[in-house]
């Protein structure tokens, strides 16, 4: 990575701890804002100088949402850096420890994935000089503050960043809106606080967000989602007809219901974008009768017509469904990656840049893309309704498309 000049924000991120910085009595650093807006690079420096320069032999802490996204968004292109200036880098990776050296002095570095409430039992009794959180908004709680409880060494401090999320979220009540109570260094970015963003480059991730999305990670605004989900797919235009192909691949994604409706959708790669060319949707209600799991697993084999899918994504707590898929052994079943929030946010992005496209013939999925809305009163959740062809389409996202979190992505071909 090569780095350009520092904004002066990234210089006060850089010299916020130095003896000569008015800020230097900040017990902790909090930078929140727009994406690729430069906060995470300069932070990942300027804790690295910190903790070299303040300690030796001292234990800290490297905080992401999964260990694989600290180290994609934190860890990879930190080391690079460090290692052109001189410090000597050594990753321990079967024990997720990171060792830094400089100058004589040597420190250690665990990461951390805060994913859910039981992480925090995965940090209790450490003894830490210092902590840093990579995207601090997507961890629980308990989790942060579990970390924070550990930094007991004399000296220690609390490194921050995050994306906005909504105004009732705990950290930015907590923490931003009491950040001079609680002695922190509350810093804003935007895009044009990087300056090895071009403006071509701010103007492509304009491009891929709007409504809510838009103003929090374009605008780095903590604002409330309300309306459409996908307000930029609420015209004719935003649909398409089904190529005529010819189609590279093709993978199924399965929203299952019982009582609820079932939605099935059949995507078809063609010429770099991945095209939901058909589905099976079935509502229990509408028709007054329920179908069992081997009637779908029959609508399921009449969708797909005899193509090689790759896989079949299926919602996660649909088990039995699962196990019918498996036990027929024609087509390999795989279980959903189901973060909610995530999973709309890539499929808004997925959805803007073209890489997947609904065709018209889909009309149930047309359909709720108009009727799909945020719960009111402020709080991150889609209303649990008109949501199943939504909910089938972003566990193709998240799952096939973008790989999860954990970076898994179907390749296996139909099974004989």
């Amino acid at each position: 990575m090569k780095l350009l000049p520092f904004s002066q924000k990234q210089l006060r991120v850089l010299s916020f701890w130095c003896d000569a910085s008015p800020d230097k009595e900040c017990d902790a650093l909090i930078c929140d804002g727009a994406v690729r807006s430069g906060k995470t690079v300069c932070m990942g420096i300027s804790f690295a100088a910190w903790a070299t320069r303040r300690f030796s032999g001292a234990s800290f802490a490297l905080c992401g949402k999964t260990i694989r996204s600290l180290k994609r968004n934190v860890v990879t292109p930190l080391l690079p850096l460090l290692a052109r200036e001189g410090f000597r880098c050594r990753m321990k990776a079967s024990d997720n420890l990171l060792e830094l050296s400089f100058a004589g002095r040597s420190n250690r570095f665990y990461l951390f994935g805060g994913r859910d409430e039981g992480s925090a039992a995965l940090i209790q009794g450490m003894t830490l000089a210092g902590v840093l959180f990579d995207e601090v908004a997507l961890m629980p709680r308990s989790f942060v503050e579990q970390a924070l409880a550990r930094c007991s060494v004399e000296g220690s401090k609390f490194w921050f960043n995050c994306n906005p999320e909504y105004p009732g979220h705990w950290f930015y009540r907590e923490w931003i809106q009491k950040a001079g109570e609680r002695h922190a260094l509350y810093l804003h970015f935007t895009m044009e606080d990087n300056p090895a963003l071009t403006p071509a480059m701010r103007k492509r991730y304009q491009g891929l967000y709007s409504g809510t999305f838009y103003q929090r990670f374009v605008l780095g605004e903590w604002v409330a989602a309300e309306g459409a989900v996908y307000p930029f797919m609420d015209g004719e235009d935003a649909f398409c007809d089904v190529p005529a192909g010819p189609f590279d691949r093709y993978a199924v994604s399965c929203d299952y219901g019982t009582v609820n409706p079932s939605s099935f959708g059949l995507w078809g790669e063609c010429g770099g974008a991945w095209y939901r060319i058909n589905e099976y949707y079935y509502d229990a209600r509408r028709e007054g009768v329920s179908r069992t799991d081997e009637e779908h697993y029959r609508a399921l084999c009449q969708l797909i017509a005899g193509r090689e899918v790759e896989c079949v994504l299926v919602d996660p707590s649909a088990a039995s469904f699962m196990e019918v898929i498996r036990r027929h052994g024609r087509y390999r079943a795989v279980p959903a990656h189901n973060q909610v929030l995530d999973g709309i946010r890539n499929t808004a992005a997925a959805l803007q840049a073209g890489r997947i496209r609904i065709c018209r013939n889909c009309r149930d999925a047309v359909r709720e893309f108009s009727l799909y809305r945020w719960e009111e009163g402020g709080r991150d959740a889609p209303r649990k309704e008109n949501d199943h062809a939504m909910d089938d389409i972003r566990y193709f996202v998240s799952t096939f498309l973008d790989g999860g979190e954990d970076g898994f992505c179907a390749l296996s071909v139909a099974r004989r």
